[in-house]
C-alpha cells in the first residue's frame, strides 16, 4: 500500500510538472555567418575571414491565462571568425546579452517591453529592405543613422509598447532612460508598420535631444521580384542635414537569389565634400531552409569629406566575399 501511494504521488507530481510545461516554451536560436574577403581600404588591401553578426540567444513564453502572456528574450553575439563575444554596436570580452535582454508582458492589449533591444525604427526601415544578408558584415548599410544609437544610448535602458495588429498596422513606441542625475536626455524612438498583402510599407522615427532621423520604406513582392527601398532625414547637431536613401532589388529562382542594392548619402549640411555611394552585387544558394552559400562585392565611393566603411576621410572601401550562413 505504501509503494502504490508513493507511486500515485509520483504520478500526480508528474502530470503537474507537464501542465507548467504544457503552459511554457523555452527557444534556443542563433546564426552563424562567416564569409572570407578580399577587402580595400584606400590603397591597402587585405584578405580576412569575417564574422558578420553571428549571434545565439533563448526566447521563452509563459501562459498566465485569460489571454496574458509573459515573455523574454536574451541575445549574445560573438565573433565567429575567433570565438570571442560580441555586442551588437560595441565589441564586448566574454558572453554578454549586450544585443538583447528584455522582459515583457502581452495580450489583447499589445505587448509591454522592459529592458535591452533594438530601435523598432531600425527594422522597419533600413534592416527591411536589406535582403541579401540581413544588413550584416561589411556588405551592411553603411549610411543608415539613428541618434538612439550613435547619441551614445544604444539599446539599453528602454521601455517599449507594441500595439496588436490592427487590419495589417502596427504601432511600437519607446524610450531609452538616460540614467543621469543631472544632464542628458532620454531618447525616443516611433515604428510603423503596414503590411498589404504584396505591399509592406514601414516608417521610422528617433530622436535624442537636437538629434532627429526620419526614414521611411516600402517593399513590394511581383511573383519572383522583390523591390525595395527607403529614404532617411537625418538632423544632426553639429553636422547639420542630411539626407540618404536605398534602393534593393532581388530575384528569387529556384534555390538561387540574385541581389542588387544602390545606396547613396547625400553631405552633411555642415561638412563639404561629406557625399558617398555604396553599391553590392550578391548571389546566394538555399542549400536548405536554414543553410546558404553566398558571394558579393560591395564597394563604397566616398568624397573628400566622408569617411564611411573607413573612418579615414576620402579613402573608399571594397570587398568581394564568399561565405555560409547557417541558422538554428
Amino acid at each position: 500500500m505504501q509503494k502504490a501511494n508513493r507511486l500515485l504521488l509520483a504520478a500526480v507530481a508528474l502530470l503537474g510538472t507537464s501542465a507548467v510545461f504544457a503552459q511554457s516554451s523555452v527557444t534556443l536560436y542563433g546564426r552563424v555567418n562567416t564569409s572570407v574577403e578580399r577587402q580595400k581600404v584606400g590603397d591597402d588591401s587585405r584578405t580576412v575571414m569575417q564574422n558578420n553578426s553571428s549571434r545565439f540567444g533563448f526566447k521563452g513564453t509563459e501562459d498566465l491565462g485569460g489571454g496574458l502572456k509573459a515573455g523574454f528574450q536574451l541575445e549574445s553575439g560573438f565573433n565567429s571568425d575567433d570565438g570571442t563575444g560580441s555586442g551588437w554596436t560595441h565589441p564586448t570580452t566574454g558572453m554578454s546579452f549586450a544585443r538583447q535582454s528584455e522582459v515583457n508582458l502581452s495580450g489583447g492589449f499589445g505587448m509591454i517591453r522592459l529592458g535591452n533591444f533594438t530601435p523598432e525604427s531600425y527594422y522597419a526601415t533600413a534592416d527591411y529592405v536589406s535582403m541579401h544578408n540581413h544588413d550584416t558584415g561589411t556588405s551592411s548599410d553603411a549610411f543608415y543613422y539613428d541618434p538612439v544609437w550613435f547619441g551614445g544610448l544604444s539599446t539599453k535602458n528602454k521601455i517599449g509598447y507594441r500595439t496588436p495588429s490592427l487590419g495589417g498596422f502596427t504601432l511600437d513606441a519607446s524610450v531609452n532612460l538616460h540614467e543621469q542625475t543631472s544632464g542628458g536626455k532620454n531618447g525616443y524612438d516611433l515604428a510603423a508598420n503596414y503590411n498589404i498583402g504584396a505591399l509592406n510599407l514601414g516608417a521610422g522615427y528617433s530622436q535624442v535631444d537636437d538629434n532627429k532621423q526620419l526614414g521611411l520604406r516600402a517593399l513590394y513582392t511581383m511573383g519572383q521580384f522583390v523591390v525595395g527601398g527607403y529614404y532617411q532625414r537625418n538632423d544632426q547637431d553639429v553636422l547639420g542635414t542630411r539626407n540618404n536613401y536605398r534602393v534593393a532589388l532581388a530575384y528569387m529562382m529556384g534555390a538561387s537569389e540574385f541581389h542588387v542594392n544602390v545606396g547613396r548619402a547625400a553631405k552633411w549640411e555642415n561638412l563639404a565634400d561629406s557625399s558617398a555611394t555604396q553599391w553590392t552585387l550578391a548571389y546566394n544558394y538555399n542549400l536548405s531552409k536554414r543553410t546558404k552559400a553566398y558571394a558579393f562585392y560591395t564597394k563604397v565611393d566616398n568624397k573628400s569629406g566622408a569617411d564611411y566603411m573607413t573612418g579615414a576621410a576620402g579613402a573608399d572601401f571594397s570587398s568581394f566575399a564568399v561565405g555560409v550562413r547557417h541558422n538554428f
